[in-house]
């Protein structure tokens, strides 16, 4: 049988939690340090370790089968990609938090303020949604130390258990969305991937 190639998260949590979910299927695979592909023994399934907004690309290519990435990801950069079902695992929230000493409690505070964020694409349709003009500043990480530099007054950040935001002195005071792991597949069809998505009902 033609081998399957599956691609996930090369480090973080949404990494582990993915092997954890294929190996409750019966997919046990270790990463090598270093090796970006995994062959699981006994089975006929490739494990590929990529950066998560390359998952896609590869995805639409046919050069991978099946993606697991979180759906914040594809919320956030819109590809075009065809979800399979959500997975249940890396539960989080995009949300809003600002110093709990300032004066940002509520929506009604956010017009006019800097709002740091790695997900401006999503914060830019909230806002309007909302009707509230703030100025987005875009960072690649981090997010939750942009207060303390003065470069906002408050952010957009993912959040699991809220301990970063705590320790970074930050208060949420409103949800986005809640996101979760989600399986992504490419338009191919082969005995393979049927028998991987049985074993995913």
């Amino acid at each position: 049988m033609k081998s399957l190639k599956i691609a996930i998260q090369k480090k973080g949590h949404l990494r582990d939690e993915s092997l954890l979910f294929l190996n409750s299927l019966g997919i046990n695979c270790q990463q090598i340090p270093g090796q970006l592909t995994a062959k699981c023994p006994k089975t006929n399934i490739e494990i590929i370790f990529l950066r998560d907004d390359d998952i896609p690309t590869y995805i639409n290519k046919n050069l991978i089968d099946f993606g697991i990435i979180g759906e914040d990801l594809i919320l956030e950069s819109q590809p075009e990609v065809r979800a399979v079902k959500k997975l249940g695992f890396s539960q989080c929230q995009l949300v809003l938090a600002s110093p709990a000493k300032n004066q940002i409690k509520n929506l009604n505070n956010l017009s006019g303020k800097r709002i740091a964020t790695s997900y401006p694409n999503i914060l830019k349709k909230f806002l309007a949604k909302n009707k509230i003009q703030s100025e987005i500043i875009t960072v690649s990480g981090s997010v939750e130390v942009a207060p303390q530099l003065n470069l906002a007054d408050a952010v957009c950040d993912l959040t699991q258990t809220g301990s970063t935001l705590k320790q970074c002195q930050l208060r949420k005071f409103a949800t986005i969305l809640k996101s979760e792991a989600i399986l992504i597949e490419n338009s191919s069809s082969n005995p393979a991937k049927k028998q991987f998505l049985n074993l995913c009902k």
